[in-house]
């Protein structure tokens, strides 16, 4: 599961910074239709799952920035580092990843409280059949350029 997210997200990260602020926000429409469409949500079950998940999407957000800004960019340049810098960098980063779990494991059970356990499955799902045809629809549209 985390690694699931987590590769979605550093997808979506990646997307972000290399297209304009205006693609972003088509790719995510693009998202919550597809996973609308898969998850089956009916209107209430979408006035409930739509801000836990975009909150969830937020805070996983946050935990990604402040990893590229504290650990990332110092690890580009860990030939200069002493042992003790690089103790303490890995030191963050495994806190980070506890951050991350921790995350997972809370959006978990809240939304599986908002929809069914089934429908959180397929929300799994969902997000990687997301990924793999956004991937395959730029590596296409790469191919076709």
């Amino acid at each position: 599961m985390n690694k699931l997210i987590l590769s979605l997200f550093m997808l979506f990260t990646v997307i972000a910074f290399a297209q304009e602020k205006k693609d972003w926000e088509k790719i995510k429409s693009l998202k919550v239709a597809f996973i609308t469409e898969k998850l089956s949500l009916s209107s209430k079950e979408a006035q409930e799952f739509w801000p836990v998940y975009n909150a969830y999407e937020s805070k996983r957000y946050a935990l990604r920035k402040r990893e590229h800004s504290e650990i990332r960019n110092k690890i580009k340049d860990v030939e200069s580092l002493s042992e003790k810098e690089s103790a303490q960098l890995l030191k963050q980063h495994l806190q980070l990843e506890e951050e991350e779990e921790e995350l997972d494991k809370e959006f978990l059970k809240e939304v599986s409280s908002v929809i069914s356990s089934k429908k959180t499955l397929l929300l799994l799902r969902s997000e990687e059949d997301f990924k793999r045809q956004l991937i395959k629809q730029y590596h296409h549209n790469k191919g076709g350029r």
